[in-house]
């Protein structure tokens, strides 16, 4: 990575977006990359389930759910540990926040497909669906945005 997440917004950029449009949503799918390359590796690499452990912390999963040669699926969640569960030496693992991530490793570009509220809605031509849609791929992705940044803060990595 030749570009440290931290100077991304140093950039240069040819477009000036329109804020919360469509070409500044690709950006932050950009960005949302470059954190989740920091915290995982290459993203085409991945297999398999990870762990991430640090003290004081909780433990940070990562699961590959589908593998194609351009992007890659994966399921990215915290693990907490509830020791008060129903016997003594047992304890009950609860996640959150269970996000699904599309990776498109050819465009360099990761996307919040999936936030634990999530409502499907029907299909519909509606252009005030379409604008619903886009603030929803918003919200969704300048969460996964902050969610990454602040676990490589916390020193995660699942690479």
């Amino acid at each position: 990575m030749s570009v440290g997440v931290r100077n991304e917004a140093l950039l240069p950029t040819s477009w000036r977006a329109r804020p919360r449009g469509f070409a500044a949503l690709m950006s932050l799918y950009e960005s949302n990359y470059l954190r989740l390359v920091a915290l995982t590796g290459d993203p085409a690499q991945l297999s398999g389930e990870r762990t991430s452990h640090v003290a004081g912390s909780c433990d940070l999963r990562l699961t590959v759910l589908e593998q194609c040669p351009y992007t890659t699926t994966v399921g990215l969640t915290h693990v907490f540990h509830d020791r008060s569960a129903v016997a003594p030496g047992h304890e009950t693992l609860l996640t959150y926040p269970d996000v699904r991530i599309r990776v498109y490793s050819d465009a360099r570009m990761a996307q919040a497909q999936h936030w634990p509220a999530d409502q499907p809605e029907p299909c519909s031509s509606n252009p005030q669906q379409a604008e619903r849609e886009l603030e929803q791929r918003w919200l969704h992705n300048n969460m996964l945005n902050k969610w990454l940044e602040y676990c490589l803060d916390l020193g995660h990595r699942l690479a």
